[in-house]
């Protein structure tokens, strides 16, 4: 149920390490089976953070049951990923987060 997306105007170096990385990361921090978490990448280099196109990020985390006490803590943990796998700095990422009801979140052929 939880989906972390990521959309970059730079591409990691080893592209399954970084979704399998991202995919574990997401699992622990919402204490979610990571058999649940989907990660999808998208490379765009057609982003620009103020007005410049120097390495930029923009990530949806939805899950859920989102804690919104708790998106503090994930920003964190989700710029530090970019950080490490794109070197995008905090300061040019963008996070969305959302927490759908459970009846708009489809799974297995029903919702949740």
């Amino acid at each position: 149920m939880p989906l972390l997306s990521i959309e970059a105007n730079k591409s990691p170096a080893e592209i399954e390490s970084f979704l399998s990385e991202c995919s574990n990361r997401v699992a622990k921090l919402l204490g979610k089976p990571e058999s649940y978490v989907m990660v999808r990448y998208n490379h765009n280099p057609n982003m620009l953070f103020a007005g410049c196109a120097t390495p930029t990020a923009f990530l949806q985390l939805k899950s859920l049951g989102l804690p919104e006490e708790k998106t503090a803590e994930l920003s964190s943990a989700l710029c530090a990923l970019v950080s490490d796998y794109l070197s995008v700095p905090a300061e040019r990422c963008y996070i969305e987060f959302s927490s759908p009801p459970r009846h708009m979140w489809g799974w297995n052929s029903r919702t949740f």
